[in-house]
């Protein structure tokens, strides 16, 4: 099984972190934390580490009421939340690559079906979600290549 659900879209950098912000909020998540890895590496790592990463961003998207499911089925579920999404390109990419976590993690580590119910929901959300950056959905609900 994967660990996340990954499309890459013919978008600007820029242009990619807002519209996958943007895909977000439309499914209910709200952003609690942006993590820029680049801007990270270069004031630990210094300049040439920040180069070879290229752009990189981890959102830390929740939503409130799948999460307050997931934590009243499951306390520990905390641990795991919020839901990070990667927005990352190379620096001589021509493309953005956008990373969500699949929920289903969550359920390989509980066997309580309430969780599977929160992780099931928070997936096809984020699976709509990379659906709107990336225009199609297969049959089945993956999105884009790499789901």
């Amino acid at each position: 099984m994967s660990y996340t659900h990954t499309i890459t879209v013919p978008l600007a950098w820029d242009e990619a972190l807002q519209q996958t912000k943007d895909a977000l909020a439309e499914q209910g998540f709200g952003i609690l934390s942006e993590i820029n890895v680049r801007a990270t590496f270069e004031a630990k790592l210094g300049p040439e580490a920040a180069a070879s990463l290229g752009d990189y961003i981890i959102l830390g998207a929740c939503n409130p009421n799948l999460a307050s499911r997931a934590l009243a089925a499951e306390p520990d579920m905390g641990a795991l939340l919020p839901c990070n999404v990667v927005v990352r390109r190379s620096t001589d990419a021509s493309e953005t690559t956008i990373q969500a976590i699949d929920p289903q993690t969550m359920v390989q580590l509980s066997d309580n079906p309430a969780v599977k119910d929160v992780a099931d929901d928070a997936a096809t959300r984020l699976r709509a979600a990379l659906a709107r950056l990336d225009g199609s959905v297969s049959p089945g609900g993956s999105a884009g290549p790499g789901s």
